[in-house]
């Protein structure tokens, strides 16, 4: 095993990571992952694969990859151009070309005749298509007009009559439309004007809530070992925590005191999430890239235990006890 690979391992088994998490996370399959642990960069497609999955994994976990790059340099492989298989000529000379295909190149040279006689047959026939076109048409515009004029005023009666009734039968239907269009805005607008009321009511409820615990609401420290920090959450009916990412990606793993994880995953740069564990005890947040993490607990913001810059990955636990049961 490379120091590169043990270092990256350290930093991944630090973050509570599998390999399997790390082949979702980088959509790379995991042998190579293991190959890139252990310094076996055989097993990739090529070179440059090598520094690719490397970057991908970087950043996956957290690290600085121009850092790892250079700290490294004498691990990881240097891309280099390969060469390219030599291209076949298609271009043989007369002497390489098969004494056979001298009947078919005596063949080609009747082509051009063959293709003037077949061209000649193909405009005849059109021409005779056309005059037969121009024959039929002149007979039926004859027949037509020697029609009788009665049957000729009788056709244009009917289609006038035709007419007044698809114009009347249009009306009422585009009267009928308008009125159902108009109904359904109406319900519409009808019900998103309700919508909005139970959102504004819904939402100044619970403002009114955390304005109400909030002045009573106590956090405070218990103990803090290593990384890890446990706060005590009392003098609130609520317990509502919101983890927001500003700079970077992370690693967030959200669970209950049971251990029954909320959240196991990658939290996005400028990506929020919101959790109601107003049911639960004890909830333990654990932080695998802790600058620019953001903590909220019923609306107010609280501190991280430890300096992000000296503690990357961080572990908070809050112990939750309602104010009704104290």
């Amino acid at each position: 095993m490379t120091e590169l690979g043990q270092r990256l391992r350290q930093e991944r088994e630090s973050k509570g990571l599998s390999l399997e998490d790390l082949q979702k996370l980088t959509k790379i399959q995991k042998r190579y992952l293991l190959g890139i642990e252990e310094g076996n960069y055989e097993v990739m497609p090529g070179k440059f694969y090598v520094r690719a999955f490397i970057k991908q994994y970087c950043e996956a976990i957290g690290l600085d990859t121009d850092a790892i790059f250079e700290e490294y340099k004498s691990d990881i492989p240097s891309t280099q151009t390969e060469d390219m298989p030599q291209q076949l000529s298609r271009v043989r000379s007369r002497k390489e070309i098969p004494q056979h295909t001298k009947g078919v190149s005596k063949a080609y040279d009747y082509l051009p005749t063959v293709l003037v006689v077949a061209g000649v047959v193909v405009v005849g026939i059109i021409i005779w298509v056309i005059a037969q076109n121009i024959v039929s048409d002149k007979n039926k515009e004859q027949a037509n007009q020697e029609a009788p004029n009665s049957e000729v005023q009788q056709s244009n009666t009917q289609e006038e009559t035709n007419e007044t009734t698809a114009k009347n039968d249009n009306s009422n239907s585009e009267d009928e439309q308008s009125a159902a269009d108009k109904k359904e805005q109406e319900q519409e607008q009808e019900k998103a004007e309700k919508e909005k009321a139970a959102k504004e009511k819904a939402e100044k409820e619970k403002a009114e809530k955390e304005k109400k615990d909030s002045g009573k609401q106590e956090y405070k420290e218990v103990q803090k070992t290593g990384r890890s920090a446990t706060y005590a959450l009392s003098g609130t009916d609520a317990f509502n925590l919101e983890v927001t990412s500003t700079q970077a990606d992370t690693w967030l793993d959200v669970k209950n005191g049971k251990g029954n994880a909320f959240f196991s995953s990658i939290l996005k740069k400028g990506e929020t999430k919101e959790f109601d564990l107003t049911k639960e005890t004890e909830a333990r947040v654990n932080i695998g890239y802790s600058p620019g993490v953001e903590l909220k607990v019923n609306g107010k913001a609280v501190d991280l235990p430890f300096d992000s810059s000296k503690q990357v990955r961080q572990v908070v636990t809050i112990q939750y006890q309602p104010a009704e049961a104290q």
